[in-house]
């Protein structure tokens, strides 16, 4: 009876751990003049830049990137210093959440870049490794623009867990953001960019947080 009485009286407790979070916030409207010289800027560059295309063609890379060949994208285009200028201060402020202990230092845009996906491109999953957190900002996203979609970390463990009624909780998480925003997560984070169904161009810029 005691026992019984002991276990009665004291509820039990849930904690949670190990919570992967994703950060979300509006930088701009869609509609706004940020949004319309980076949309150009991006589709200039997809014309122009012949070493990108090059590597594009070369590798399998659907539409176009400059991941590979231009890393000074702020210096071309000021309009790309002005969007790492905000980044700055939304990173900050994601850092502060996650309990980073920087030890004086901080987390340093330390490499940007363009994507134009088109009509039945896709990028594979993947992480950003030698980096702290990672982002896109969204540029162009027409009706039927492929969602961003990120993997529990726990996926490979997992084994014969039932699946979860929340889809927040599930093991692939969709978010479908709007032009003028950005996400933000811990570079470790797998994610992908499955088919773009749109009949349009999906244009989104990525880019890493180094810890300096």
């Amino acid at each position: 009876m005691l026992y019984g009485k002991l276990m009665s009286a004291q509820a039990p407790t849930i904690s949670l751990h190990f919570a992967t979070p994703i950060y979300r916030a509006a930088l701009a409207p869609a509609t706004s003049p940020l949004v319309a010289e980076l949309d150009g800027a991006c589709r200039s560059l997809a014309e122009d830049d012949d070493a990108g295309l090059d590597w594009c063609e070369a590798n399998g890379y659907p539409g176009y990137t400059s991941y590979a060949s231009l890393d000074d994208l702020p210096w071309r285009f000021p309009v790309f210093g002005q969007l790492v200028e905000q980044l700055d201060q939304h990173v900050a402020g994601f850092a502060e959440t996650l309990d980073f202990d920087l030890k004086g230092g901080a987390l340093a845009c330390d490499s940007l870049w363009v994507n134009v996906l088109p009509t039945g491109g896709m990028h594979s999953s993947h992480l950003h490794p030698h980096s702290v957190i990672s982002g896109t900002f969204y540029v162009a996203l027409p009706e039927g623009s492929a969602a961003i979609r990120f993997e529990d970390p726990r996926l490979a463990f997992m084994m014969a867990a039932p699946t979860r009624r929340n889809p927040a909780n599930r093991p692939f998480v969709k978010m479908t953001p709007e032009p003028g925003e950005v996400l933000l997560w811990e570079s470790w984070l797998r994610h992908e960019v499955p088919m773009n169904e749109a009949e349009d161009e999906r244009i989104s810029i990525s880019f890493n947080y180094a810890w300096k």
